[in-house]
């Protein structure tokens, strides 16, 4: 009966296998988003791949590729590139996350949590164009700090523009877009900390440095160095503002691909471009597979906790 009654229900449906076409028509609303990044994503990171290995004649050659190694211009670029990146990954990272606690520590959804939470995000897109307009007009020459510090602070390192085009200045300004970011990325973590494992410290006679010694510190180190890696690959990738305050095309790698791709002067070279960018894709992939292993664990923590 209950066999008979079985094979009834499946003829009346008339859908033979439809669960199964169920459960894959859940996938379909993630074609776009597939089709998006292979043209955008993959087929570039392909096509700087592939190309690190041709040369301007697309002919299969590792000339080039050698050549840019033992490059001591680009060698330089690339090292102050990596300089620039852990220095404002490391400096944004503290900064962002003693004010990502701040926020934490104060009233959940209150007007402070989203006006700070607001800013932060408005100022983790705010580069380019506009943050260097703004530092100098507040910085640079005959700005509003610069004129101020010459009359009254004329000893002062505000009174001299100078350093806001060395590679400190630009630390600055990428440091300026590096600690909102950090504000957003740390702020979940924190807030995940569960406020009985203070109480339970607190009640085995655990003092405040030792709850954060044992537990918090332990517990946010993953995260933490995850979102170091993430601001790492932000301003290791960042171009718009290092383009428009220090224009040298051997200052940065950035700034040697967008030269070796628009040369004025005919001096062209899409082949150093792709073997620059496949130096960067390297560095970029090592640090994302990092900060993928260290999301994994916090990801099990947070499922268990």
């Amino acid at each position: 009966m209950t066999q008979l009654q079985y094979k009834g229900t499946g003829s009346a449906t008339g859908r033979t296998g439809s669960q199964y076409w169920h459960s894959k028509a859940a996938y379909l609303g993630v074609l776009p988003f597939l089709f998006f990044t292979g043209i955008f994503l993959l087929y570039p990171t392909w096509n700087v791949v592939s190309g690190a290995f041709k040369d301007n004649y697309n002919n299969f050659s590792a000339t080039v590729l050698k050549a840019i190694f033992n490059d001591p211009i680009a060698r330089h670029a690339f090292g102050n590139s990596l300089e620039l990146s852990a220095k404002t990954a490391i400096i944004g990272g503290i900064l962002g996350g003693f004010f990502a606690w701040a926020i934490a520590t104060g009233k959940p959804g209150g007007v402070f949590y989203k006006v700070a939470v607001a800013i932060s995000s408005a100022l983790a897109q705010f580069g380019g164009v506009m943050l260097v307009f703004a530092f100098l007009a507040t910085f640079g020459f005959n700005g509003l700090v610069l004129t101020f510090a010459t009359r009254f602070l004329p000893t002062t390192f505000l009174a001299d523009a100078s350093w806001l085009y060395t590679m400190n200045g630009l630390a600055v300004l990428y440091t300026f877009f590096q600690v909102p970011l950090m504000v957003l990325v740390f702020l979940p973590t924190l807030e995940n900390l569960k406020p009985q494992w203070r109480e339970a410290s607190d009640a085995l006679g655990g003092k405040y440095y030792e709850y954060w010694l044992r537990v918090g510190i332990p517990i946010l180190t993953p995260s933490f160095v995850g979102a170091l890696l993430l601001l790492f690959v932000n301003s290791f990738s960042a171009y718009a503002t290092a383009s428009v305050l220090i224009n040298l095309a051997d200052f940065l790698t950035p700034l040697q691909i967008a030269t070796a791709l628009t040369s004025e002067t005919g001096g062209s070279n899409p082949a150093e471009a792709k073997v620059l960018s496949f130096f960067m894709v390297i560095v970029v992939v090592i640090a994302m597979t990092l900060y993928a292993l260290l999301r994994r664990n916090v990801s099990k923590w947070e499922q268990r906790r």
